[in-house]
């Protein structure tokens, strides 16, 4: 293995930026070109230190957390560091001087007997709880509510592999694990996980778990809930060890409770995952298409086969233009990147003979559904840069532009009026304001039955940019609910999807789940106002 490949740095974000402090991004002159074409021209303001309210924790209730053995800060410095997440109106907000949101304390436990007696605290003195790790979370997972005191559970000394099962192929992790460390850890053993998200270098095992995330190779190795064979979970009702085989017939499932549940019913403090040997071979190659439906029908027809890649995705025409035009940033583009048309990169991993037959045939069945070969460099190109995109964010706010991400999943049916909705409600709603919009879309996450969509937008920002997106997130979630689709796909529901979220599974669902929040936590003291109101 090469550094280039799963050994990269964990990342601690700086507050209020989503990006590497180490590697800061930069825009291209072709890019700045076009952000003239939105009418961006003017840099956004300089940001404002977020000023936070007094906290609510008086000396008797440090004393009493502080007798736990974690670690206690209620100072500012502390507090701001673990002030909302990573979507653009979080960051927004911090950029503002908006500190409202910040929690009362931070609470650092070492151990999950820790993490218990941390619970129990907090029950008796009315507190409620967030637990915090990689803090990525884009859909306000990070800002509970706050009608009582609200502890930050910083769980990012909880960390290390726990146990490891060569023969079975598991390993059971500390739920802090930031995931670099985790593939380290497994990597030395010969094995790994294979789960990268965009979020990869900053995300945990255990924030993983809670949020249902999908890694880019997820086509390969499945979705991070698909890895997980077992959960240790500390309620304020005592401790639930989940999963005792590989699959069973006895009741339901209980792990898919807690996967997904961002907090609201637990603190995961271990985490059981499946892996696999260390790929000996790594092929990723580009292929060009000349439209995004051509494309889309591509990975249909290879997600219903028996032969797929590790790797499968298309970038829409506007998104593959982008990449051409900030190939070191967006790392899925080359000199020798298609001209038009759309980009799709296809990555192959294992032992050399299953990568060969693999590639041969996935290969052939490209070409044959109309793809052109580009041959391996657009592919490393991404691979190597995978996980820069994203940063761009943060300079392209500087500039003063409105940037941010959503995404949602359906049928491959529903494909087609799904993207067409999504983009128009969000066009139509940036153009009415004044600000016309870019509006890219991708696939990466494929099954047989359907697909993921996720959205990158840019538009020039108005005086109000917390307003301006509210306006067009609304209209897309909008778009998602009348074309019958998911509000989300691996971006977990927080506090901005949870209106919709609630429509969507109906109430016989939502009485179900009000139910498991009353039996497991009756104080309501996890994380009030993530995933249920």
């Amino acid at each position: 293995m090469t550094r280039s490949e799963i050994d990269v740095d964990v990342v601690d974000f700086q507050p209020g930026r989503w990006g590497n402090p180490a590697e800061p991004m930069h825009l291209s002159e072709s890019v700045l070109g076009a952000l003239t074409m939105l009418g961006i021209s003017e840099s956004a303001p300089a940001a404002v230190e977020p000023v936070l309210p007094a906290t609510r924790i008086d000396d008797d209730t440090v004393a009493a957390l502080t007798a736990t053995g974690a670690v206690v800060a209620t100072d500012d410095a502390d507090r701001r560091a673990r002030l909302r997440g990573f979507s653009t109106p979080d960051l927004l907000k911090f950029r503002e001087g908006d500190g409202s949101d910040a929690p009362d304390a931070v609470v650092a436990p070492t151990t999950a007997d820790q993490v218990t007696a941390v619970l129990a605290v907090c029950a008796d003195r009315g507190l409620t709880l967030n637990p915090f790790a990689g803090g990525t979370s884009v859909t306000g997972g990070m800002a509970p509510g706050r009608g009582k005191p609200v502890i930050s559970l910083d769980l990012r000394e909880l960390t290390g592999l726990l146990d490891f099962d060569g023969v079975s192929q598991i390993a059971t992790f500390a739920a802090g694990t930031r995931l670099p460390d985790a593939e380290r850890l497994v990597g030395e053993r010969g094995f790994e996980i294979g789960h990268f998200p965009q979020s990869y270098e900053g995300a945990t095992v255990g924030g993983c778990a809670v949020t249902r995330s999908a890694g880019q190779s997820s086509i390969g190795y499945g979705r991070f809930d698909e890895m997980v064979v077992g959960l240790t979970v500390a309620t304020p009702i005592g401790t639930a060890e989940i999963g005792t085989a590989p699959k069973s017939a006895a009741g339901p499932d209980l792990r898919q409770l807690f996967l997904g549940s961002e907090g609201a019913l637990g603190v995961v403090t271990a985490v059981r995952v499946r892996v696999h040997p260390v790929p000996a071979v790594r092929r990723f190659y580009g292929w060009h298409f000349p439209d995004f439906a051509a494309g889309a029908a591509a990975m249909r027809a290879i997600a219903q086969g028996n032969v797929r890649p590790t790797v499968l995705r298309l970038s829409d025409e506007a998104e593959t233009g982008l990449n051409l035009a900030n190939p070191s940033g967006a790392g899925s583009a080359s000199s020798s990147g298609p001209v038009g048309g759309c980009l799709m990169v296809v990555g192959f991993e294992g032992d050399e003979a299953d990568v060969d037959c693999r590639d041969t045939y996935v290969s052939a069945r490209i070409a044959d559904l109309g793809g052109t070969a580009l041959g391996t460099e657009p592919g490393e190109h991404w691979r190597l840069g995978r996980f820069r995109g994203p940063y761009l964010r943060d300079p392209l706010l500087d500039a003063g532009a409105l940037v941010e991400t959503l995404e949602t999943v359906t049928f491959w049916s529903n494909i087609d009026r799904l993207k067409a909705d999504v983009t128009a409600s969000i066009t139509e709603t940036l153009g009415a304001a004044g600000t016309p919009a870019v509006v890219m879309c991708h696939i990466s996450h494929v099954y047989p039955t359907g697909a993921s969509l996720y959205f990158t937008v840019i538009a020039k920002a108005l005086e109000d940019p917390l307003a301006q997106w509210g306006a067009a997130k609304r209209a897309a979630n909008a778009a998602i609910r009348a074309a019958g689709a998911s509000i989300t796909h691996h971006h977990a529901i927080g506090t901005d999807h949870r209106e919709t979220y609630l429509q969507e599974i109906g109430e016989v669902q939502v009485a179900a789940l009000r139910a498991v929040k009353n039996a497991i936590d009756p104080d309501g003291l996890l994380s009030p106002g993530i995933l249920l109101p």
